[in-house]
């Protein structure tokens, strides 16, 4: 139903090539300060455009968002150096 996406950082040289990249994929943030650009595409795409992208001149590095990889699954449960350590002692 719902297509996978990967997020895709882009370092730039300088931003006033931005709107070239919005033909790749979805633009979600550009940083001024730092010149980047957070750029999303379907997974299944997304080696193919990160050559792409690369291949420019105005464009320094590109790395792919880890997000996809990680567990967001996330249990109210402690482990056990947790349990053993109670937090609520104090002085």
């Amino acid at each position: 139903m719902f297509v996978q996406r990967q997020g895709i950082i882009v370092w730039l040289y300088s931003l006033k090539h931005v709107r070239q990249l919005r033909k790749y994929g979805n633009i979600h943030y550009v940083s001024k300060r730092l010149k980047y650009v957070v750029l999303y595409c379907n997974l299944h795409d997304s080696e193919k455009i990160m050559g792409k992208l690369q291949s420019f001149s105005f464009v320094k590095k590109v790395e792919l968002s880890y997000r996809p990889y990680l567990n967001l699954d996330f249990d109210g449960e402690k482990t056990e150096q947790e349990k053993e350590y109670d937090y609520k002692l104090g002085f």
